[in-house]
């Protein structure tokens, strides 16, 4: 997953600042963390990063605004979505975040789009709960259907909290999943577009904008970031590459 492992070459650390990695859930990494000043850089995930600001104020570019999030809100930034981060004030600030493949969302979706919130946060008090579930006790490793329940909750206020898309078109979710588990069965060889095209049933166009809808990201990245993945996993491992 292209979550906070990545995103540590992107952290500009004080003797103050520190980061918590929490029990490890399927697809979903956790973490608390605290920065004096300047966090981290413009970067982005090709998952959701979802969170709660614990103290102070976290402030972050988020395309062409400037966001100040607080406690009691939910920050959600959408996959690939460009972002920095840094402190609102001088006191810095306290958040705890997770990161969860926009497939698990899918799951529950069923290939309606993505939900995405405007200005990467929001007030809505059931967003507010159900996000909740995933960040109240980082120690607890949720057992299976506890993290099935939560998901759901989570992707039903999601949506909710982003409302209906304008002039949304029809998207083929069937195909797109086809080529997501075609990508996901290629990570140690060569795939083509012309290979997703035949196991999709779709023309490369549509298959690649149905892909960014569904997914959050283009089937190129998506291959590229699980391949990082795999590398990771197998370091972590002592694996030699």
């Amino acid at each position: 997953m292209d979550t906070h492992a990545d995103e540590d070459t992107h952290l500009t650390h004080s003797a103050r600042d520190w980061v918590l990695r929490a029990a490890p859930l399927p697809q979903i990494e956790r973490i608390e963390a605290y920065f004096h000043g300047h966090g981290f850089e413009m970067h982005r995930h090709d998952t959701y990063a979802i969170g709660h600001t614990m103290s102070g104020v976290q402030s972050f570019q988020y395309g062409k605004e400037q966001v100040n999030n607080l406690p009691g809100q939910t920050m959600v930034l959408h996959p690939d979505e460009a972002h920095d981060g840094h402190a609102g004030t001088e006191d810095g600030f306290r958040y705890r975040m997770f990161y969860l493949e926009p497939a698990m969302i899918q799951q529950v979706l069923g290939g309606k789009p993505l939900p995405f919130i405007k200005g990467g946060a929001s007030s809505d008090p059931c967003l507010f709960r159900a996000t909740q579930a995933l960040l109240s006790d980082l120690n607890n490793a949720l057992d299976p259907l506890e993290l099935d329940d939560a998901i759901y909750d989570l992707a039903i206020a999601l949506q909710a909290a982003a409302g209906v898309r304008k002039g949304r078109q029809t998207v083929n979710y069937t195909g797109a999943q086809r080529a997501r588990e075609m990508l996901m069965a290629s990570l140690e060889q060569g795939v083509s577009l012309t290979d997703l095209e035949q196991a999709s049933d779709t023309d490369r166009w549509r298959l690649s904008r149905d892909f960014r809808v569904l997914f959050g990201t283009t089937p190129y990245r998506y291959l590229t970031l699980r391949r990082l993945d795999l590398v990771r996993h197998s370091i972590a491992l002592g694996v030699s590459l």
